[in-house]
C-alpha cells in the first residue's frame, strides 16, 4: 500500500540522520507451537499463512507483515499493531512480534494471556527489554534491512508526502547499555508526521474502547479479515459493515490558527460541531507537529459524517480552534 498526501511537503532540506528512538512504542512477543492458533482466535485479522521473517531479514508485504486490532467483546477497539511472524532461527517455534502503543502494551499482553490456558505459547510485553525504533529515509532503511544486527523488523506501508516517497520501517533490537539509540528529536518528528498523514490509526491509552474498527477505517487499510473465524466482537464488527451502521469516519485535519496550548493536540481530545455546542461530534486519534510549519499540527481525527456536511469543527470546545479537513490518501470501502 503506498499512502499519497499531495497538501503536505517534507523538503530534504528538513531531514537528518532518518532514524530515531521510538520511546512511545513497544513490543509484544507471542511464542509457540500454538501461538497462531491463540492470535487468530483474537485478533480482527487473520495471521495465518504469514511468511516467516528471520533475523537479519525485514519482513514486507501483505504476505508478511498485517496490520491487526484486538476488539473488546463490543467490537471496540482495544488495540492496534503492526503484526509479522518473526521466529528466532529457519527452525525455531513460531514466534509473533506486535508493534503497538507502549502505553498498552502491558494490558493487551495481559488480556492476552488469559486466554493461554494450556496452549503451548507465552505472551511477553517485551518493550522494558527491547528498543524499537523507526527509519524512513531510503539509505538508513537500506542500511537496516542489510545489516544483520537488528534482531526484528517490519517495513509499513510508504508514505507519498509532496513529490517524495518515504518508506517507513520498524525495528527492535535487544536493549544493552553501550548500544542504545538514542531519540533524533528532529528524525522523530519526521517520524511522527508521516504517521500522522499515512491516515492508518494507532490505538493508545486515550483511545482505547471508543472506535469500532471501521470508524477509524481500519477495513480500509486492511486491518480487518471478514472471511476469518470469531474474534472478541466480530459480529457486531461484521454487522456494522454489512448493515451500514457506521456514520464515522477517521478523517485528514489541520489546525486553521494558532492553537492556544499544544494540549489541545493529543488524542482523545474531543471535537465539536458548530451547530451542537454541547456534544462531542469527534475526537483525536494522533497528532503531530508539522515540520514544515511549527504553527501547523495536522491531526488524524474521527468524526461524525454529518458534521462533516457543513459548518465548522473545533478543537476541544464549542469556541476552540477550527480544523481544516484535507483529503484522505486512500479510497474508502464503502459501507
Amino acid at each position: 500500500m503506498t499512502l499519497s498526501s499531495k497538501n503536505h511537503t517534507m523538503p530534504n532540506t528538513h531531514l537528518n540522520s532518518g532514524i530515531t528512538a521510538l520511546s512511545d512504542w513497544g513490543l509484544i512477543l507471542v511464542e509457540g507451537p500454538d501461538a497462531a492458533a491463540l492470535l487468530q482466535n483474537q485478533l480482527s485479522n487473520s495471521v495465518l499463512g504469514l511468511k516467516r521473517t528471520i533475523p537479519g531479514e525485514t519482513a514486507e508485504g501483505s504476505d508478511a507483515v498485517r496490520l491487526i486490532g484486538y476488539c473488546n467483546p463490543k467490537g471496540r477497539l482495544l488495540a492496534s499493531a503492526w503484526l509479522a511472524l518473526c521466529p528466532e532461527s529457519i527452525e525455531s517455534d513460531d514466534r509473533f512480534a506486535l508493534f503497538i502503543s507502549k502505553d498498552i502494551a502491558a494490558s493487551t499482553a495481559k488480556r492476552l494471556s488469559m486466554y493461554v490456558l494450556r496452549s503451548k505459547v507465552k505472551v511477553l510485553d517485551a518493550s522494558n527489554d527491547w528498543e524499537v525504533c523507526g527509519a524512513y529515509q531510503e539509505n538508513q532503511v537500506e542500511d537496516l534491512i542489510s545489516t544483520p544486527k537488528h534482531s526484528l523488523a517490519l517495513q509499513m506501508p510508504d508514505v507519498l508526502s509532496g513529490n517524495q516517497l518515504f518508506k517507513r520501517v520498524l525495528i527492535a533490537q535487544k536493549k544493552t547499555e553501550s548500544d542504545s539509540l538514542k531519540t533524533d528529536e528532529s528524525a522523530l518528528a519526521h517520524w511522527n508526521s508521516l504517521e500522522v498523514l499515512s491516515a492508518i490509526p494507532r490505538i493508545v491509552s486515550a483511545t482505547q474502547e471508543q472506535f469500532v474498527p471501521q470508524m477509524v477505517n481500519f477495513e480500509s487499510v486492511a486491518g480487518v479479515d471478514f472471511k476469518k473465524g470469531c474474534y472478541p466482537g466480530q459480529e457486531i464488527v461484521a454487522r456494522s459493515q454489512y448493515r451500514g451502521a457506521v456514520k464515522r469516519r477517521l478523517q485528514l485535519a489541520h489546525n486553521a490558527s494558532s492553537l492556544s496550548s499544544k494540549e489541545l493536540a493529543k488524542p482523545g481530545i474531543e471535537l465539536f460541531h458548530e451547530a451542537d455546542a454541547a456534544q462531542p461530534c469527534g475526537m483525536v486519534v494522533l497528532a503531530a507537529l508539522n515540520p514544515d510549519h511549527p504553527d501547523r499540527i495536522d491531526f488524524q481525527i474521527e468524526c461524525k459524517l454529518d458534521a462533516l456536511v457543513a459548518g465548522e469543527i473545533h478543537l476541544g470546545s464549542s469556541d476552540g480552534p477550527v480544523l481544516k479537513m484535507e483529503s484522505l490518501p486512500y479510497p474508502l470501502i464503502e459501507i
